[in-house]
């Protein structure tokens, strides 16, 4: 086995233990505290009544994933074409990008509720919310992803006389990648909340519905268990984020370091 596998299992089995320990410090500090269960339950009470009420919140969890998987999709598309647009466009640079600074600062979770009146109830007010969300931080890194690429080697792809679409293809996109992925990866950490969001706005289902009715009834433990699942959503989306990155830039810094220690020099 490689010893960069090796690094990489010792950063995970890392990972999982500070995990496991703040898990332990926080069940034995609400035991010996005796800290009441309605204001901090305790995490075995937690996964407990998660094991119990599971029927209740998988379905729950799915119909919040939804709108997250397509909200971050549509971001992707469109905040870069949209990007795309502002870095080759100056006069579409000029007209639209104050315009979507001065739209990003107004509050989202102010407007949702015109969402509900604009789109109706269900899944495209909340798919628009997510995107809306998620979209920013796309645009604003992919304007800077295409804008980094050095000066020099667009010379030196011009100088072996390669197209225009070429040079976008096997310089300018490869050069972004690294810089679009920590947009998307942003993004996918935002679409979580922006699915709540929504569904506290308006929604009979999902676990932002859960998580409403379960503070309304002073159910602690089943709130925590609502948001410990809405933490694993947002982390798979993350990490599967991340996997198609390791799998596009395997080139990149980012992704090769593990294959270094401190002060040793690669073969």
């Amino acid at each position: 086995m490689k010893p960069s596998i090796f690094r990489a299992m010792r950063r995970q089995v890392h990972t999982a233990a500070s995990l496991v320990g703040a898990i332990v410090v926080w069940e034995l500090a609400v035991r010996l505290l005796r800290v009441p269960e309605y204001i901090l339950p305790a995490p075995s009470r937690v996964f407990g009544d998660l094991v119990h009420n599971i029927a209740i919140v998988l379905p729950a969890a799915l119909y919040t994933l939804e709108p997250m998987v397509l909200g971050l999709l549509m971001a992707v598309v469109f905040g870069v074409a949209l990007a795309l647009l502002v870095v080759y466009s100056k006069p579409f640079e000029a007209i639209f990008y104050p315009l979507l600074v001065v739209l990003q600062i107004i509050p989202k979770i102010a407007i949702a509720p015109l969402f509900i009146i604009w789109v109706g109830f269900g899944l495209p007010s909340k798919v628009l919310l997510v995107f809306l969300l998620s979209f920013f931080p796309i645009v604003v890194n992919s304007i800077i992803a295409f804008k980094s690429i050095e000066s020099d080697v667009f010379d030196l792809a011009k100088s072996y006389r390669a197209s225009r679409l070429r040079i976008f293809w096997k310089v300018e996109l490869p050069g972004a990648l690294p810089s679009l992925f920590a947009g998307f990866k942003v993004a996918a950490a935002l679409s979580a909340t922006a699915a709540v969001v929504a569904e506290f706005v308006a929604s009979d289902n999902g676990l932002g519905y859960l998580l409403l009715g379960y503070n309304g009834n002073m159910n602690t433990s089943m709130s925590f268990a609502v948001i410990v699942v809405l933490s694993v959503l947002g982390l798979l989306l993350y990490g599967v984020v991340e996997l198609i990155e390791r799998w596009a830039i395997p080139w990149h810094v980012s992704q090769r370091r593990e294959d270094f220690t401190v002060g040793q020099s690669p073969a």
